[in-house]
């Protein structure tokens, strides 16, 4: 694989397919371009390479076929686990890849500070871990990767064990964040409601190997109110995305 830069997209896949050494194939044919503030929600069974996807967008894998390009200089990376340090504050949880990269100490407290303020945690920075809820630990994991000042933001289905009512507030939050970085997004997700509530964009993969079977334009703007999700055309764009994953009737 060549991981290069584009000039005009944060992210582009051209003809990408991925094959693990024990002969798994976790991906065929991927055409896909992430413009600079787009914000793209990936759906579709487990197994289809989701994850994967978001590996090769990284740099932390390598395709087997085709190529990957990045225009955007600063990546973030959010796992499904928050993958908090138990022993360190959240402040010196958020302050860890500014610590790691190097910056000096009144930059990466800036830049931690401004991050935990913008997930509403600035009351908090002195807690550990595991005094903070799920959805907590989960906003300290997404200021975490903002004070890289990510032009691109990859997320791997972050909310997916919270409970439905923490799952819609932090979708609430994360697209505030957006608004006020806009950076461009591509987010990995099994909830067709929150693929559709997030993107401007959603792309329907089939079950492995994965290739695009669909994508659906989300007419929305931002900011989103929380609302949109009870409109009828937010409820007709849940409607194809989920007849899409599955499939036809046989």
């Amino acid at each position: 694989m060549v991981l290069a830069q584009t000039i005009g997209a944060a992210l582009s896949f051209s003809g990408v397919g991925k094959r693990y050494g024990d002969g798994t194939e976790a991906l065929s044919g991927i055409d896909l371009t992430v413009a600079p503030g787009e914000f793209i929600s990936v759906i579709g069974p487990s197994g289809c390479g989701k994850s994967t996807l978001l590996r090769l967008a990284a740099g932390l894998t390598t395709a087997t076929q085709g190529l990957v390009e990045r225009d955007a200089r600063s990546v973030g990376y959010v796992f499904q686990d928050p993958t908090l340090l138990p022993w360190r504050s959240v402040q010196a949880n958020v302050e860890l890849f500014g610590e790691l990269n190097g910056l000096p100490k009144a930059e990466r407290r800036r830049r931690a500070d401004e991050a935990i303020a913008l997930v509403g945690l600035t009351e908090f920075t002195r807690r550990r871990p595991h005094t903070l809820s799920g959805g907590m630990r989960m906003r300290v994991s997404l200021a975490r990767s903002l004070t890289l000042e990510p032009e691109l933001l990859l997320l791997d289905e972050p909310f997916g064990s919270l409970d439905e009512i923490t799952r819609e507030r932090l979708n609430d939050e994360l697209l505030r964040m957006f608004g006020a970085r806009r950076f461009a997004a591509l987010f990995v997700t099994h909830s067709v409601a929150e693929a559709v509530f997030l993107a401007t964009r959603v792309i329907v993969l089939s079950p492995r190997p994965g290739r695009i079977l669909a994508e659906f334009h989300v007419p929305f703007g931002y900011p989103r109110p929380g609302e949109a999700r009870f409109s009828q055309e937010f409820a007709r764009i849940a409607s194809q995305v989920s007849a899409c994953l599955r499939g036809p009737l046989t």
